[in-house]
C-alpha cells in the first residue's frame, strides 16, 4: 500500500507541475467535522505539492471585518492565479454554515436561497472561466473523533485545539445543514482508515487533475470580430433642457452638500455606495466625478480610476482586481471605468474571446447581485457623446498646452472603431440593465447639464433607500 501511496504522490506532483505550467487555476475544497480528519489530508497534499504556487487558505468564522462585505468576499479576493492552486481549510459551505445556524446579517440573508444561488453561481463563473474546483468531504467513524479530541485534551501543547473544536458548530447541526448541498460535484472520503483516505483522496485528484489538463488541451478559444453595423443612435440623443451657466453653480453646489450629508447617512446605515462610469471618450467621466465628490469627506470614499489590467491581474478571473477595490459597508466607491471593459474594450479589440465576453454579461448580472443582496447600493451611468461633439474635444484638446496630455493616439484609434463601440455599449446596457443595477444613460454633449443630472440621480436614488422616499 505504501508503494502505492508513493506512485500516487509522484503523479499528482507530475500533474501539478503540468496545470502550472498550461496556466490552470486549481481550487481544492476540504469540508468535514471537526477533528474529521481535514488537517491530516491537507498537509500530506501540502507537503506534495510546490510550495512556489501552492497556498493554504483556512475560513474561520467571520470577524467585525469580513462582515462590512458581501458573503462571497473573501473569496473573490483570494481566487488562483492561473497555474496555481489554492487549498480551502473549510471554504464557503462552512461560510454558508456560519450565516445560516448564527443568523448572520439577520434579516438581510433570511432566505438561505439567496446565499445557495450566489455560491452556485460563483462556481459556476469560475468553472466558465476553467478554473478547476476540486471538493472533498471528509468523515470519520464518531468512536475515532471522539478518541482523538480526548487524546489532543490529554496534552497541554494541544488542549487549546480540543477547546477550539467545542466551539465551533457542534457535528450534528454542521452536517444537517451541509450534507442536503453535497451532490455529484464532491468526492466523499472516510478517514476511518488514514491511508486508505490518503489514497482515495489521491486518486481522485489524479482523475481530475488529469482531466482538467486534457480538456485544456482540447479547448480553442475561438475571436469573433465581426459585428452588426446597425447604429443605435438614441444612445446618443442631446440634453433636452440646458442648464444655463448662471444657474449652474448655485444648483451644483446645493446639490454636492446635499451629497456630503447623504455620505454621512450612508456611513451611519452602513450601505455601500458603488458609483459606476462608463462613456465614449471624451465624454467627460473624469469632471462628472469630481464634481459629484466635491464636498465629500475623502476618508469616506476611493475613485478606481481602471486602466489595463497587469500581468498579475490578466493571471487572474476578470473580475478579481475589482472585487478586491470594492468599499466596506458605509463607504463609496467610484469607478472611473470598470469591469464592462470585458464588453467593451476587450470585446472590441479582441482582447476577450466572444465566448468569454458573451457570458461576461450574465456573470457581471450575478456579480452585482451579490453587492446588492447585502444591501449596497449601485448607480451605473454611461456618459453618452456625439461623434461630431467629440471630435470638436479631441482638437481643443490638442489646442491646450494643459490638457494635451489627455488626447493620446490610443483615443484616435479608438474613434476609427465608433460604430463597433456604439454596437457593444448598445449590448451592454440592453444586457445589463437590471433592477438590481439600473443603468443611467446622460446625454453629455453640455458638461453642465450632465453633472447635475448625475448628482440628481444619485441623491434621489441614496434617499429612497435611506427612507423609502426622496427627501430633498
Amino acid at each position: 500500500m505504501m508503494k502505492k501511496l508513493e506512485t500516487l504522490r509522484l503523479k499528482i506532483a507530475e500533474l501539478t507541475r503540468q496545470t502550472h505550467e498550461l496556466g490552470i487555476p486549481i481550487m481544492i475544497v476540504f469540508e468535514g467535522v471537526a477533528a474529521s480528519g481535514k488537517t491530516r489530508l491537507t498537509n500530506d497534499l501540502l507537503l506534495n505539492l510546490d510550495a512556489k504556487y501552492t497556498k493554504f487558505i483556512a475560513t474561520k468564522t467571520p470577524s467585525e471585518y469580513d462582515l462590512r462585505y458581501p458573503f462571497l468576499q473573501r473569496f473573490w479576493e483570494t481566487l488562483p492565479e492561473k497555474g496555481h492552486i489554492n487549498i480551502y481549510f473549510r471554504s464557503w459551505y462552512s461560510h454558508f454554515v456560519d450565516y445560516k445556524i448564527h443568523q448572520i446579517k439577520y434579516p438581510l440573508y433570511k432566505d438561505e436561497k439567496i446565499l445557495k444561488s450566489e455560491i452556485q453561481g460563483f462556481e459556476c463563473m469560475l468553472q466558465d472561466d476553467h478554473h478547476e474546483i476540486i471538493k472533498f468531504f471528509i468523515h470519520i467513524n464518531e468512536e475515532k473523533r471522539q478518541k482523538h479530541i480526548a487524546h489532543m485534551k490529554s496534552n497541554p501543547l494541544t488542549r487549546w485545539k480540543a477547546q477550539e473544536y467545542e466551539q465551533i458548530v457542534s457535528p450534528d447541526v454542521y452536517l444537517e445543514t451541509l450534507k442536503p448541498m453535497l451532490d455529484q460535484t464532491w468526492k466523499e472520503i472516510d478517514y476511518s482508515d488514514r491511508e486508505d483516505a490518503i489514497i482515495t483522496m489521491y486518486e481522485h485528484l489524479h482523475e481530475r487533475l488529469s482531466k482538467a489538463i486534457d480538456k485544456h488541451k482540447k479547448r480553442e478559444d475561438k475571436k469573433d470580430g465581426h459585428f452588426s453595423p446597425s447604429f443605435h443612435s438614441h444612445l446618443f440623443g442631446k440634453p433636452k433642457n440646458k442648464v444655463s451657466k448662471e444657474a449652474y453653480q448655485d444648483k451644483i453646489e446645493a446639490l454636492q452638500l446635499r451629497m456630503r450629508e447623504l455620505q454621512f447617512a450612508l456611513y451611519e446605515r452602513k450601505i455601500p455606495l458603488i458609483l459606476v462610469y462608463e462613456g465614449m471618450d471624451a465624454a467627460g467621466k473624469g469632471g462628472n466625478i469630481k464634481r459629484v465628490r466635491t464636498y465629500l469627506d475623502p476618508t469616506g470614499y476611493e475613485v478606481n480610476a481602471i486602466s489595463a489590467p497587469t500581468d498579475v491581474e490578466l493571471n487572474h478571473h476578470y473580475l478579481w482586481r475589482f472585487a478586491k477595490t470594492m468599499p466596506k459597508s458605509g463607504h463609496i466607491g467610484i469607478f472611473d471605468r470598470s469591469w464592462y471593459g470585458r464588453v467593451l474594450v476587450e470585446r472590441v479589440e479582441g482582447f476577450a474571446s466572444e465566448q468569454e465576453w458573451m457570458r461576461a454579461y450574465d456573470e457581471i448580472n450575478a456579480f452585482e447581485k451579490m453587492w446588492v443582496n447585502d444591501g449596497a447600493i449601485i448607480l451605473k451611468f454611461f456618459l453618452s457623446l456625439d461623434k461630431d461633439e467629440q471630435l470638436k474635444r479631441f482638437k481643443a484638446r490638442e489646442e491646450d498646452v494643459d490638457k494635451q496630455w489627455k488626447i493620446t493616439d490610443e483615443d484616435w484609434r479608438n474613434r476609427d472603431k465608433w460604430a463597433e463601440y456604439v454596437e457593444a455599449s448598445h449590448d451592454m446596457i440592453e444586457k445589463t440593465n437590471t433592477e438590481a443595477a439600473p443603468w443611467y444613460v446622460v446625454a453629455a454633449d453640455h458638461k453642465k447639464t450632465a453633472r447635475i443630472e448625475v448628482l440628481k440621480y444619485i441623491i434621489q436614488k441614496c434617499e429612497e433607500k435611506l427612507w423609502g422616499v426622496q427627501q430633498y
